[in-house]
Order: C-alpha cells, then sequence, then structure tokens
C-alpha cells in the first residue's frame, strides 16, 4: 500500500473511531440519572458580584450544566445579561429526539428566554422550557463578570444556533466530521457576546471536558428552585 492509501485507510479508522463513540454519546441527550454537581471554591468573587442587579452597566455569562446528560460526557445551555439592566437571556438546544442529524429547519428543542438572574436560575433548575418532559433539570452552573457584552451579536447568534439543525457526525452536504450540538450552540452565543475568559471549543468536543476549562469562572450547585 502506498503511503496516500495508508493515510486514507488511517483517517476513515480514525473517523469510525470517533462515529463509535459519537454513537454511544448520542449527542447532547437526556439521561435517566442524575448527578449532582458539587459546589467548589473555584472562580472569582467578583464572578457572581452584582449578578442580579441592574445598577452596574458591565455584562455577565453563564454556562449551565447537566454533568450525566449525554450518558455523562454531559450537556450545557447558557445565558448572558442585558448591559447595564437585570435582565438576562438564556437558552439551549435540547435534542429531545436524541438523533444525530436534524436538517436546518427541524425541531432541535431549541429555545430561549429573557428575564431576571434568579429567574433564569429557577427556569434552568427545573429545565422549564424543556419541549417536553424532562428526566432531569441542569445541576451546576459557572458564571463569569464583564465590563461589557455584545448582546447584539448575541441575539443575532441565537437566530443562527436555532435554525441551523443538530448534528453530530458526517455532514450529509460537506462530507466533513463535525458537530452542530448543545455545545456548539452555546460556546457560539457566548463568542458572540464576547464572554471573558470563554475557552475555544472545537467541534465534536466533550461538553463536561470543556467546562472544566471555564478559567476564572465561578462553580457552583444548581438545586431546584
Amino acid at each position: 500500500m502506498n503511503n496516500r492509501g495508508r493515510r486514507g485507510t488511517l483517517r476513515w479508522t480514525a473517523a469510525a473511531a470517533v462515529i463509535g463513540a459519537i454513537v454511544g454519546i448520542t449527542g447532547c441527550q437526556q439521561t435517566a440519572t442524575r448527578t449532582k454537581a458539587e459546589a467548589t471554591p473555584s472562580g472569582t468573587a467578583e464572578a457572581l458580584t452584582h449578578m442580579a442587579g441592574g445598577s452596574r452597566a458591565g455584562g455577565g455569562a453563564c454556562v449551565f450544566v447537566k454533568p450525566d446528560g449525554a450518558q455523562k460526557f454531559g450537556h450545557v445551555g447558557w445565558g448572558f445579561r442585558i448591559t447595564g439592566t437585570n435582565q438576562w437571556v438564556y437558552g439551549a438546544v435540547e435534542n429531545p429526539t436524541d438523533k444525530l442529524y436534524t436538517p436546518p429547519g427541524g425541531d432541535i428543542g431549541a429555545w430561549h428566554a429573557q428575564g431576571s438572574y434568579d429567574r433564569m436560575l429557577s427556569d434552568m433548575s427545573r429545565d422549564a422550557h424543556y419541549p417536553g418532559k424532562s428526566t432531569h433539570p441542569y445541576s451546576r452552573y459557572r458564571c463569569v463578570a464583564s465590563s461589557t457584552g455584545d448582546v447584539n451579536s448575541a441575539r443575532a447568534m441565537i437566530r443562527s444556533v436555532e435554525g441551523r439543525g443538530f448534528l453530530v457526525g458526517f455532514d450529509p452536504k460537506s462530507g466533513e466530521l463535525t458537530s452542530r450540538d448543545c455545545l456548539d450552540a452555546t460556546y457560539d452565543v457566548l463568542r458572540a457576546y464576547r464572554a471573558r475568559h470563554l475557552t475555544y471549543s472545537p467541534r465534536l468536543n466533550v461538553p463536561n471536558v470543556w467546562v472544566e476549562t471555564l478559567w476564572d469562572w465561578s462553580d457552583r450547585t444548581l438545586t431546584p428552585r
């Protein structure tokens, strides 16, 4: 076998291994068991200070976590503060059908809402906007404060992620091995918002791994409220 053929074989072998892992995960789905996240002292006090108030002109961002989602690979949602107000915009791509591919415009369980910081925590802790019956709500959240935030760009990205479908695997159109899942939606929205200390997330990343890389973000347990 020549070098080109050998490289091609290795590439497809690696791709098959990735797909095998992906099929096992089934991407951002609900699972029957619930693992309660432990509260940790990581992050700075600034990340939680004045999050609920509207007196400061700054912004803020949060990542909400279901640690046992997707067969314990994790599931995430997002939230960001409308700068200079006490209002937050928050949401997620829930993928309630558990399909690895849903074309653009299809039902991917995408939703977003707006409310106070306390309302956001309450909604996320109860899965208030989950499409259908949720087996468990979000149980952990990490937040970071910022002096500014690009709210308009983040809102535009919400419209984009809600309409682009869901994918974990080979894109039927391009043939590329990639993803458009819950983590991609969360990362893309918060990147558009220009959240501070937002760690880069490549496609096909694992939510529970990425969440641990959010340096200087607070880390708290989220209980139903």
